[in-house]
């Protein structure tokens, strides 16, 4: 009695084993699918802001060009060289505007996985 007790024990043990390494695969392959669209939709934004941010660059450059041209053109008779030092503030002035409009972007989270962190903050709370 003891010998059939014992050996319906152990495939029972055996099988609940090989069920929790199963779920636990399932798991994590549901979590790495989840990861990869997500990280798909991250890169679409990401050289949405890549291209966008170029072709910025290239018409503020131009733009920035024949302005600073031609507000000196104008200027000078009047102000002499320290149009220059009035057209270099401004122009700090303006970066700093697009630095921290830049940031203000990725701080929307556009580049981050909320739904992924969360599916693993509520694993991680449940193996816990």
């Amino acid at each position: 009695m003891d010998k059939s007790a014992s050996s319906h024990q152990g495939p029972g043990l055996i099988a609940s084993i090989a069920g929790l390494a199963k779920n636990a695969v399932g798991l994590v392959l549901s979590r790495l699918e989840l990861a990869s669209i997500e990280l798909s939709e991250v890169r679409n934004h990401l050289v949405q802001l890549v291209v966008m941010f170029a072709l910025a660059m290239v018409a503020g450059l131009f733009a920035i060009a024949y302005a600073s041209v031609t507000v000196v053109f104008l200027a000078w008779d009047s102000l002499g060289w320290k149009i220059l030092l009035i057209m270099t503030g401004v122009f700090a002035l303006l970066a700093l505007g697009l630095v921290l409009y830049a940031r203000a972007m990725l701080r929307q989270g556009k580049l981050s996985l909320p739904a992924t962190m969360a599916e693993l903050k509520a694993d991680r709370d449940m193996l816990m």
